[in-house]
Formats: C-alpha cells, sequence, structure tokens
C-alpha cells in the first residue's frame, strides 16, 4: 500500500521516492531533505534514534476519518524504548496511510525530524548526523521532491490504527496550525 499516487498517462499509479536525500540552507542552520522509498519507516526510524531521548512526538492529524477531530496531539516525553514500541505498533500505518503528518523532537539535541503525509522526511538539527544514517542505508544525493498532480491515499483499513494511536499516549491537543492544512 502507498500513501501517494501520482499521474501518468492519465492513470493514477502508486508513487515511491528513490533513495535520496539533499542538504538545503534552512534559517541559517540547515535542513535534510530525503525521500522514503515505499513508505519505508525504517529511515523515520533511523534519524531520530541517532537522536538523544526523550522524544517528543507530535502528531499532526490533518485528514481525520471519523477518528478524532483534525489537529496537532503532542505526547509526553518517551524513551528510546518507547518510540519503538510505538513505531513496531503503528508502523504499517502510519507506512501506508496519508491523513497526518508525524514530528519527532530531540530537546537534548534542539533537533526535529517530520515524516510527513508526502513520504518526505525534513530533518532539522546534527546534519552530519543525519547524513551518516542515510548513507548507512544506501540514500545518494538527489531531489526528493514530490510529483505534480498527486494525490493522498487515506485507508479505510487502517481506520482502527488512527483511532488506536490517539488512544495509545496521554496525548495534549492543540488546533491544527495554518501550515497544517492540506
Amino acid at each position: 500500500m502507498n500513501k501517494l499516487s501520482h499521474s501518468i498517462s492519465d492513470s493514477w499509479v502508486p508513487y515511491s521516492h528513490p533513495a535520496v536525500y539533499r542538504v538545503t540552507p534552512q534559517d541559517g542552520a540547515g535542513r535534510v531533505l530525503a525521500g522514503i522509498p515505499g513508505g519505508d519507516s525504517l529511515p523515520f526510524v533511523r534519524l531520530v534514534g541517532s537522536l538523544e531521548p526523550p522524544y517528543f512526538l507530535l502528531y499532526v492529524l490533518h485528514t481525520p476519518r471519523g477518528e478524532r477531530e483534525a489537529g496537532r496531539y503532542q505526547s509526553p516525553p518517551l524513551s528510546q524504548a518507547q518510540f519503538q514500541e510505538f513505531m513496531q505498533r503503528f508502523g504499517a500505518y502510519l507506512s501506508s496511510d496519508a491523513r497526518f503528518d508525524i514530528w519527532v523532537h530531540s530537546a537534548q539535541d534542539q533537533a526535529t525530524v517530520v515524516w510527513d503525509r508526502h513520504n518526505q522526511l525534513f530533518a532539522y538539527g546534527p546534519l552530519a548526523r543525519y547524513c551518516a544514517e542515510l548513507d548507512a542505508l544506501g540514500y545518494t544525493e538527489g531531489d526528493a521532491s514530490i510529483p505534480v498532480p498527486h494525490q493522498h491515499h487515506y485507508r479505510q483499513e487502517f481506520d482502527a490504527d488512527a483511532k488506536e494511536i490517539l488512544e495509545n499516549l496521554p496525548w495534549t491537543y492543540s488546533p491544527l496550525q495554518p501550515e497544517d492544512q492540506q
């Protein structure tokens, strides 16, 4: 299953990013922008795992399908083991459904890794560490932009997981920000 499709010759076909990344200037500090081939959670897990816990998750639900209202759901601090358990439990959902973006912040490293609805990773903080992790996964330098036009997939078979993810942790709710809107 895939989060995205793109149009080729008047047909919608699944879209998967190549294993590429680019370091770009961003607010004077820079960021890494990478594609996630096939929605594989491993690059996200590896980049987050390179950071010091505790981790704060921000689950940005922008396109709900009845599980709860759209908004930002922030977790309490999580250990590395708790983050790993979360990813093991919800990895299939996170890889296959586009109703959300998920952010992980390490206060210790002043670093944030974002996995967005387009299967893109945005990583702010220790850029050399991120690049080393991506290189170890076989990534090369390249463009991880998304195709235009494209469409997102919100899968009924993940509705139960989408509900459970919001029951799994004692999230703190806040409304969506303008930049969260699709």
